[in-house]
């Protein structure tokens, strides 16, 4: 089983965009997928018509695997599952604060999945904390979209310190650039300039598209409703390239 985390600390980027349409993507591959939806914002979830619990169980998460089963739900889609978001995971710096050995938390609990599904992802809230430590031990491959803007860049060198910092492995950092702009000189300056300095961004890049944005209005990855378009061959092709190199 790999774990792959769709992270950004900067919101906005498309990082949920990513977690959905990969994992809609994957499932269709043929992989038992479990996408978890970490952000309490609930977006992923929305996504794929799938609503949380009325019960609040934040402060359940971390403690045992059973309790993470228990709140898996079935998606409209063959090896697909879904733990949809609930509004108490807001609290979970804060939990994890009061938490022994805060930092392996994730990882262990994911482990009773090892059997039951071949790949979880992990759509993450745009945050630095216990949460995001944890998220960075338990997962195989940090998936991380970056705008080609300065103040992205400014993020992701952030990260990449961060990293350094803590003396987590700088290789499960896997970078991309996302909603793109190819007209627009800055776009194309700074994707020049940060992969030359960093080779280990991804060939394939997610245009900026108004089929992006619709996917709150269709509930739904974009392959159901604009299956022709440069969105959709975009994260096809994204699923390709992580798929052979990473897991």
């Amino acid at each position: 089983m790999k774990v792959v985390a769709c992270y950004s600390m900067k919101g906005g980027v498309g990082k949920t965009a990513t977690a959905v349409n990969l994992a809609y993507f994957a499932a269709k591959s043929g992989q038992r997928t479990l996408l978890i939806d970490l952000d309490p914002q609930g977006a992923s979830s929305f996504y794929f018509r799938v609503k949380p619990s009325s019960k609040k169980w934040g402060d359940r998460f971390f403690k045992a695997y059973k309790t993470l089963v228990k709140n898996i739900k079935a998606s409209d889609f063959e090896n697909l599952d879904i733990i949809p978001a609930h509004l108490s995971f807001r609290n979970f710096d804060a939990m994890l604060g009061d938490l022994k050995r805060r930092e392996n938390r994730l990882k262990r609990v994911l482990k009773g999945f090892k059997h039951e599904y071949d790949l979880v992802i992990l759509d993450c809230p745009p945050s630095i904390g216990y949460l995001s430590e944890s998220i960075f031990i338990a997962s195989d491959v940090v998936l991380v979209p970056v705008i080609p803007t300065t103040l992205s860049e400014r993020t992701f060198e952030q990260l990449v310190l961060f990293f350094k910092d803590k003396k987590y492995p700088l290789k499960k950092i896997v970078p991309f650039f996302s909603m793109v702009q190819a007209q627009k000189s800055l776009h194309k300056a700074t994707m020049e300039a940060m992969s030359t300095r960093r080779k280990v961004f991804l060939k394939t890049t997610i245009p900026y598209s108004s089929d992006i944005e619709k996917m709150g209005q269709h509930k739904a990855p974009v392959d159901l409703f604009a299956r022709s378009t440069r969105a959709n061959a975009a994260y096809i092709k994204l699923w390709a390239e992580i798929s052979k190199k990473h897991l």
